[in-house]
């Protein structure tokens, strides 16, 4: 295998022949399918296409396993419906593919179903999307738009007006987003453009004034919009009702009919790229006058000089009482399955699945076309097919376990990304600590260890690091860090600053966006048969200050309710009552609490509302965002359960669709005691600093969930006390600090 030119920075290689099929052809049945698989099911696609239809030419797009039931799979590893019974008996699990391509003379675009049946994959299904329903934007479309953009006349000659030569043109494409002014039927996107002056150098220190629009069948530029400037407030400024004292050249934020001439309709001058770089790259920043890299920083080393402390079957895992089955998917990228907790011998489930089932990028400019800008991450482009391969002691410290993934190429082949799930071990600082006071009293302390699952992702100039994470108490925490560079906008020497954005230097802004997660937990605990409720603090009810029965005042209590009906599965935070909402198995009751197993979430720190308006494009399109938390109950069908909270189909979506979130959450059906999907809303709204320029530090975003009522006690006061005998002063000649001793056990 070989990395084809055409193959994006983030592959490892490219996988062409089909090769010998697996027997049996998994070891767990939720093993994503394998490069060989993938080029096996690419060609009976084609030879199907070829025999039995009218299709000119397939250009594969998505090729992944189609899951099987639920109730299959649980039989099938003999997990219980309920923990303590007995696993119902195993099934015949049949393994199918679940493909999407588009005719690549036509722009038609299909679904197509496939069954393993021996060596062979047969087709099941093939049907033909709406008009106007686009799938996921691939990653060759994405570098095509570059070739596009500089193969256009018109575009040379922009980019030349501002001292850009055709070579210096880069282009990230972009899923169009709203504009009603394209006809539903192209696949098109958008090029938001650049200059690069020299190779490698940090191109988006170099934002152009313009950005076409391409067709990714015809591979023509089909439109070029020009956004107006800020200038100061005039007498009738479009923001002088909202107290902003700057207006735009252009007399609206609407766009322009597509006849009408888009540069006239700004109503401004060209704005040159600024010269100055902003690199990056160690090699490029030494050779900027008067930079130095700091020389005082030591080694730290991560050593586990007797090895790691978990173990891998394949893509099944299992550490400190847990187990679970870890898999790459090209749209959610790790995705989490069938997760234990071996309780002292008895195996409870927590989680069928877990992973980030969609996101969106709401950008906060009004100004055409900038409100285009609002990527769907998942949906449109795949988490997956943007993840990088990870390096040893970069990326990942310590002693790593990788695993690899694979996705479709246009041409039908696999592309093998080969380390791009790490898995390894931290120290996450004490689990549990106690000291008596007293005099000749004694203490313990226990050190934490974390199970770290990691995958990082650039989606063109952001990068997004996943760490799912698993703790010696039963914990299970859900980290996302976003680094890379912000996406920019030329600003006019003598443009005043935009009140949607920040200058970051002389030339460059960045504006307000945010970034808005949904996290898709398919819940099992304690069995598949779950409920959700909602617990509020409050002050004691009816008892005021100096009443016999509050008579300080201080009382309060926890009034919880179950989420009973479908129609009320969308749910808001209330900070006024410190909401929360837990996860809990009504048939598994504690002995002492009395109250439910279940698993809590604690994610309120995360919550991000979204800005854009009721109705706007953002909220129609990405519903999701509108609620913190949303139960729905799962349905499973031929092509698998309720899955995407944006539709299956999310580029160039005008509104909800149908098999969307909010369409899940209507009606009179039970909640209660049900196979349930809950999907929490998680994020940031970024308001850019100079400070995160040109490289943004990490920002961290964590969603918690915590056993509650769910263990007899402290599940892990089995775990050793800590003496970490590799410890030692840091400074010998002015410490008697020893090894051990009280802070640890005495």
């Amino acid at each position: 295998m070989s990395v084809p030119e055409t193959a994006p920075g983030t592959a490892t290689a490219v996988k062409t022949e089909e090769g010998p099929l697996l027997v049996p052809p998994f070891k767990h049945p939720l093993d994503p399918l394998t490069p060989e698989e993938i080029v096996a099911v690419s060609h009976s696609v084609r030879r199907y296409a070829a025999e039995k239809t009218d299709i000119k030419a397939v250009r594969f797009i998505t090729s992944s396993l189609l899951p099987p039931p639920k109730k299959a799979v649980l039989a099938y590893l003999r997990i219980p419906l309920l923990s303590g019974e007995e696993p119902e008996p195993a099934t015949e699990i049949v393994r199918q593919a679940d493909v999407d391509f588009i005719d690549a003379v036509t722009g038609d675009a299909y679904n197509t179903i496939l069954s393993l049946h021996g060596q062979d994959w047969t087709v099941d299904s093939l049907d033909k999307l709406p008009e106007g329903v686009q799938p996921q934007i691939s990653v060759e479309e994405l570098l095509l738009c570059e070739e596009i953009i500089r193969a256009d006349e018109r575009v040379v000659k922009l980019a030349a007006e501002v001292g850009v030569k055709p070579e210096q043109l880069h282009a990230d494409g972009w899923a169009i987003g709203h504009d009603k002014r394209f006809p539903a039927n192209k696949r098109i996107q958008q090029a938001l453009m650049f200059a690069r002056w020299s190779p490698h150098e940090n191109l988006y220190a170099h934002p152009l004034d313009f950005i076409p629009v391409v067709d990714s069948i015809t591979r023509k530029v089909i439109h070029i919009d020009f956004p107006p400037s800020y200038k100061p407030k005039s007498e009738k400024s479009l923001f002088e009702p909202a107290g902003l004292a700057v207006d735009i050249t252009a007399s609206t934020t609407a766009p322009p009919p597509i006849e009408e001439d888009a540069f006239a309709a700004a109503k401004r001058e060209r704005i040159p790229p600024p010269k100055e770089s902003h690199d990056f790259l160690p090699d490029l920043l030494q050779q900027k006058e008067g930079f130095k890299f700091r020389e005082d920083l030591k080694p730290l080393h991560v050593l586990q000089p007797e090895g790691v402390s978990f173990k891998v079957d394949g893509n099944v895992l299992e550490w400190q009482k847990w187990k679970m089955h870890i898999a790459f998917h090209h749209r959610e990228g790790i995705t989490l399955s069938t997760i234990t907790y071996n309780d002292d011998g008895t195996v409870r489930p927590i989680f069928y699945r877990l992973s980030l089932s969609e996101m969106v990028v709401p950008y906060g400019s009004p100004e055409h076309p900038h409100p285009r800008k609002h990527a769907f991450d998942v949906g449109e482009y795949g988490m997956g097919t943007m993840a990088n391969e990870l390096t040893l002691g970069c990326d990942c410290l310590g002693q790593i376990h990788y695993l690899p993934g694979a996705y479709v190429a246009h041409d039908g082949s696999a592309v093998v990304v080969k380390n791009v799930i790490c898995i390894h071990e931290e120290d996450a600082g004490l689990l549990w600590k106690h000291t008596d006071f007293r005099v000749g009293g004694r203490s313990q302390a226990v050190r934490s260890r974390r199970l770290v699952i990691q995958q990082i992702c650039t989606l063109a100039n952001y990068e997004y690091i996943f760490n799912y994470m698993f703790y010696q108490d039963g914990n299970i925490e859900l980290e996302v860090r976003l680094t890379g560079i912000l996406q920019v906008y030329v600003q006019g020497q003598d443009e005043p600053n935009s009140p949607f954005g920040t200058t970051l230097a002389p030339g460059i802004n960045a504006q307000y966006h945010q970034h808005i997660f949904s996290v898709r937990v398919d819940p099992m605990v304690d069995g598949l048969h779950n409920s959700v409720v909602e617990t509020d603090i409050l002050p004691l009810p009816n008892a005021p200050l100096g009443s016999p029965a509050n008579h300080l005042g201080n009382a309060f209590i926890t009034r919880s309710t179950p989420i009973a009906r479908a129609a009320d599965g969308a749910r808001d935070f209330d900070y006024d009552t410190d909401r929360r909402w837990s996860i809990v198995n009504p048939r598994k009751t504690h002995p002492a609490s009395k109250r439910n197993a279940g698993y809590s979430i604690m994610g309120k720190g995360a919550g991000a509302p979204l800005m854009a308006l009721e109705g706007s494009a953002v909220a129609r399109r990405a519903p999701f965002a509108r609620k913190p938390l949303w139960v729905v109950r799962d349905v499973e069908g031929p092509k698998g359960g309720r899955m995407w909270p944006s539709g299956k189909y999310v580029p160039q979506t005008r509104d909800t669709p149908e098999d969307a979130l909010p369409n899940w959450a209507k009606g009179e059906d039970s909640l209660l005691e049900q196979d349930l999907l809950l999907y929490i809303t998680m994020g940031i709204t970024h308001i850019p600093r100079p400070e995160d320029w040109p490289v943004m530090p990490v920002e961290h975003l964590r969603l918690l969930f915590r056993p509650t009522n769910f263990f007899i006690a402290n599940p892990s006061m089995d775990v050793p006390g800590a003496n970490d005998t590799k410890s030692k002063p840091a400074f010998p000649q002015s410490s008697d600090a020893t090894t051990g001793g009280a802070c640890c056990a005495h």
